[in-house]
């Protein structure tokens, strides 16, 4: 006998080694093998399939039913609606004529339909589960009757109305995109950097090559003692956080007489394809933190982390309680927006990452030394593949509509490159193995990581519509460190919960509470209360005690060495 055959359980290659090789080989992004494995499982249960196909009948009475009346000119509620943010169908003419109707009941009964028979697949992994009604819906999606001229009736109308120039419109818009190799959100022309964005006054006070550490002038004649860090992602560049004047995060700190420092990462070529998460730590965290203090004349900082920046930063606390004697570390008091620490449940990304997957990236992102952009924003996109892609298709070709000027939309389009060691550690240590949460089991800048060694106070926001980072598990950072913690959970999502200025009336809502570190997300959810507005005021409140004294504001004049030059730095137009 084969001794591969013979080894299913014992040492040498077993039968799951064998697999996974075949497994990458024929499938390395998890797209076919996840769909085979759920029409093979349903072959194998076939009294489950039964029952399905049974139920799937009665569905198609009830919408063959409402067909019918609504042929006949008899009223009929729709047995089958979208979801509540599922705009695809929202124009009238859906609903109001019969045919358009019955035609999108067809739809999305089948979807449906088809969605839930892989969500309850018989004797397959959640996870295979998941991987296969993903890709299902992505082709359901990408079928829907209004991505195509002939069964969108809006597309008709409005051609029809406008003798054919919304379709040239739309050649246009198709042709300008398919020369920019996106199918754009936002028109580039609409917005500047340094001109329309990003243009709170300020200068770069330092810079290797890792990052420009940017200070702001103060707006206020007095500033408290201590400075607020904030380390930004690099995955896209700093200025979601400072976009347009009203909703800059940055001019509220300093409209509070907050001196404030951020980063502004290297957009990095393929000779960084060596940089590792320790530079990103020990060059770009320690570096900022250290130059504010210097500058600031100040014992400590206050720090924030956004996202990615927000992992980095907790790391960094973790790696500054081993660096640094107890006393001497460098940070008062420290806040996450947004960030994964326990990437046991990650979201819906969780359908890109897994042995095979993170295998073939990381090859391919050392063949090239860097992970392009546009390579990360197309996954990140495809994951609301309705909003983010077709709703653009639809409207840029179909309708010939000019892409709206939106900031963040821009923001999200100008997109960085990341270092190929840098990412496959990320993804291989954190998001596969999930050792961030692990004791020791990580060692970054030469120093073991241990979450549970922060003491400093911790404020943490999560995004309640989040699919990038789910607010529950954000809230995990809240079981393992020590100190005195506050959780707030505002409504939106990943961008729009944090970019979330004071505006009247309120726009939006959060719920912010103390927490225990034994409480669950539901045990806080349950005595925490909604709060119209912004969560911004109930942040700045939270820091005053940790900010230190104030005294006169710096100069404008001297925040920055000419030859370094005015925010927002060189480092942010690179492209």
């Amino acid at each position: 006998m084969n001794s591969a055959c013979r080894n299913l359980d014992g040492p040498g290659p077993s039968y799951r080694d064998w697999r996974d090789k075949i497994t990458a080989t024929i499938d390395p992004l998890g797209v076919v093998v996840p769909l085979i494995h759920a029409q093979l499982a349903w072959g194998l249960h076939p009294e489950e399939l039964l029952e399905q196909m049974l139920c799937f009948s009665n569905d198609l009475l009830t919408v063959g039913n409402h067909a019918y009346r609504r042929a006949i000119g008899v009223p009929s509620e729709d047995p089958v609606v979208p979801q509540p943010d599922d705009t695809r169908f929202a124009d009238p003419v859906w609903t109001e004529h019969a045919s358009w109707d019955i035609a999108k009941e067809w739809y999305l009964l089948v979807t449906r339909r088809i969605q839930d028979m892989l969500y309850e697949t018989p004797g397959l992994s959640d996870n295979e589960r998941r991987r296969a009604a993903f890709w299902w819906r992505k082709y359901l999606n990408a079928v829907a009757p209004t991505n195509f001229f002939w069964s969108n009736p809006v597309a008709q109308r409005l051609a029809a109305e406008s003798n054919g120039e919304s379709l040239r419109r739309g050649m246009e818009n198709f042709l300008a995109d398919l020369a920019a190799g996106d199918i754009r959100m936002t028109s580039p022309d609409d917005f500047k950097v340094g001109e329309n964005l990003a243009t709170t006054v300020g200068g770069v006070v330092a810079r290797n090559r890792m990052l420009e550490v940017i200070r702001y002038a103060p707006i206020q004649p007095q500033v408290h003692a201590r400075p607020m860090v904030i380390v930004t992602p690099w995955i896209n560049k700093f200025y979601v956080l400072d976009l347009i004047p009203k909703k800059s995060m940055v001019r509220y700190l300093l409209d509070q007489g907050i001196d404030v420092y951020i980063t502004s990462w290297k957009n990095p070529d393929q000779s960084m394809h060596d940089v590792g998460f320790d530079h990103y730590i020990t060059e770009g965290i320690d570096f900022i933190v250290d130059t504010a203090r210097k500058l600031s004349n100040a014992d400590k900082v206050n720090a924030s982390g956004y996202c990615i920046g927000g992992t980095a930063l907790s790391i960094y606390m973790a790696w500054a309680t081993r660096q640094y004697p107890t006393e001497k570390h460098p940070v008062a008091s420290w806040t996450l927006f947004t960030t994964l620490t326990d990437f046991s449940a990650p979201g819906d990304i969780e359908v890109f990452i897994d042995e095979g997957s993170v295998r073939f990236l990381t090859d391919a992102m050392r063949r090239k030394g860097v992970l392009e952009g546009k390579e990360m924003a197309s996954a990140f996109r495809l994951l609301r593949s309705n909003s983010l892609i077709w709703h653009y298709y639809v409207h840029g070709y179909l309708y010939g509509e000019k892409p709206p000027a939106f900031d963040v939309l821009y923001w999200n389009m100008d997109t960085t490159r990341m270092p190929a060691t840098m990412h496959a550690w990320y993804l291989n240590e954190l998001y596969l193995h999930n050792r961030l949460i692990e004791r020791d089991a990580l060692t970054v800048g030469g120093q073991p990581i241990d979450l549970e060694r922060i003491e400093q106070p911790l404020y943490s926001v999560g995004a309640e519509d989040d699919h990038i980072a789910p607010w529950k598990q954000t809230f995990r950072i809240m079981n393992f460190v020590r100190g005195p913690k506050r959780y707030v959970l505002s409504s939106s999502g990943h961008i729009l919960g944090i970019v979330n200025p004071v505006v009247t009336p309120p726009k939006r809502r959060f719920r912010a509470d103390h927490v225990h570190r034994t409480d669950s997300p539901e045990k806080w959810l349950a005595r925490a209360e909604w709060q119209s507005g912004s969560w911004w005021e109930d942040w700045v409140a939270w820091l005053a005690p940790h900010s230190g004294v104030l005294r006169p504001a710096p100069q404008a004049g001297s925040l920055a060495p000419k030859s370094l030059g005015a925010a927002p730095g060189r480092y942010v137009l690179e492209t």
